[in-house]
């Protein structure tokens, strides 16, 4: 009897073995499998290893190209995702209070948004296609979202220069995703990153209802010191125009729930000097652009502060958003002629305060609509 026992317990610690041996590749098919099969994307991943004690497994060298820009063999296309370590695990911490949830951390992610013809649809679909994936590979609900030292590119080469704009060493924790609020309005989930982007710093702050029909959220950013002149090709292609010196920053509050939204966006352009060419550097029409341009931001530069800003409102449903652009205006005028714009966030938008008064109206609608 004992040895009919050991030989079964034998027999089953020799099956574990084998499937443990075998389980990275059966893993590897289904990954690569799930890879193949999206519609408006395809990749591959080089190998996976396997951490059965902390119920996880690891991605090794993943690589995701866009169907209509991939070639044969990958050589010169651009990817739309790489990340060299992907880890998706049962996250024990949530474990121990009672929650079978999962963890994903990235390390070292890189995501090129390549602008295109389809652009808003494309965006939707990146968008949509990244989620199923993270579905398909993680079967558990995602209760902690981490990235390390991550880069996003935004490249557009139909433009002349061509562009390529990027944040780099960006880092992404967000917590609590799988959280019930406990009261109405509350926002038990958190989002925090930070990243660099030409010499100057990115931060975001997030506050939130994952769980939530409508996007429940309150959010601040703000984007300082970015040195101009590193964004000389962006300014050519969009602007035609470039500069020898000058600080950008911007600075942004938005609150959402209900399937409404309100906020603002407060860029703030610091010691601005415009290159104007002389007639050995180029035509006469660019010679007059430059000269526009740069009379038009000495007009509305705060000669004080030596500094160009605005504060644009953006106040509406996620169906159909709307800038109030005549306060933009207004405010781009006091700016100028009467006080600089406070270089900070206000603190001044939370999901408590987006009531909208009744009968509110821009400042173009109270222009035109004859009433008082």
């Amino acid at each position: 009897m004992k040895k009919k026992t050991a030989i079964i317990l034998g027999v089953i610690v020799l099956l574990l073995i084998v499937f443990r041996l075998f389980l990275p590749k059966i893993v590897l098919h289904f990954v690569n499998k799930e890879l193949a099969e999206m519609e408006e994307y395809t990749g591959e991943v080089e190998d996976i290893d396997i951490a059965l004690i902390r119920g996880a497994y690891i991605i090794d060298g993943i690589h995701i190209f866009k169907r209509d820009t991939v070639d044969k063999d990958h050589t010169d296309s651009m990817p739309f995702f790489t990340c060299p370590e992907v880890d998706l695990s049962v996250q024990w911490k949530a474990l121990f209070q009672g929650k079978i949830v999962g963890e994903l951390i990235v390390n070292q992610p890189k995501l090129n948004f390549v602008q295109s013809k389809n652009e808003d649809r494309e965006v939707k679909q990146d968008t949509s296609d990244l989620k199923g994936l993270i579905r398909d590979l993680m079967p558990l609900a995602i209760n902690r979202f981490e990235i390390n030292q991550g880069e996003i590119h935004y490249i557009d080469n139909m433009a002349s220069p061509k562009v390529d704009v990027f944040i780099k060493q960006l880092n992404i924790l967000a917590e609590q995703l799988t959280n019930e609020p406990v009261v109405a309005d509350s926002l038990p989930s958190t989002l925090t990153a930070n990243g660099i982007a030409y010499g100057g710093s990115f931060n975001l702050d997030v506050k939130l209802n994952a769980l939530a029909d409508h996007p429940t959220f309150d959010m601040n950013a703000e984007i300082e010191k970015v040195d101009l002149v590193g964004l000389n090709d962006f300014l050519r292609a969009y602007g035609n125009f470039d500069v020898k010196k000058g600080e950008f920053n911007l600075f942004t509050e938005f609150a959402a729930k209900e399937g409404s939204f309100k906020g603002y966006v407060k860029p703030l352009i610091k010691e601005l000097d415009i290159v104007q060419w002389n007639k050995e550097e180029g035509n006469v029409f660019q010679i007059l652009w430059e000269t526009l341009v740069a009379g038009t931001a000495e007009l509305f530069e705060n000669q004080k502060e030596d500094q160009i800003g605005s504060k644009i409102l953006i106040e509406n449903t996620f169906e159909n958003p709307e800038i109030h652009t005549g306060q933009a205006i207004v405010l781009i005028l006091k700016n100028a002629f009467i006080q600089a714009l406070k270089p900070s966030i206000e603190q001044s938008i939370n999901i408590s305060n987006m009531e909208v008064k009744e009968g509110e109206k821009g400042f173009f609608k109270s222009l035109f609509d004859g009433e008082n």
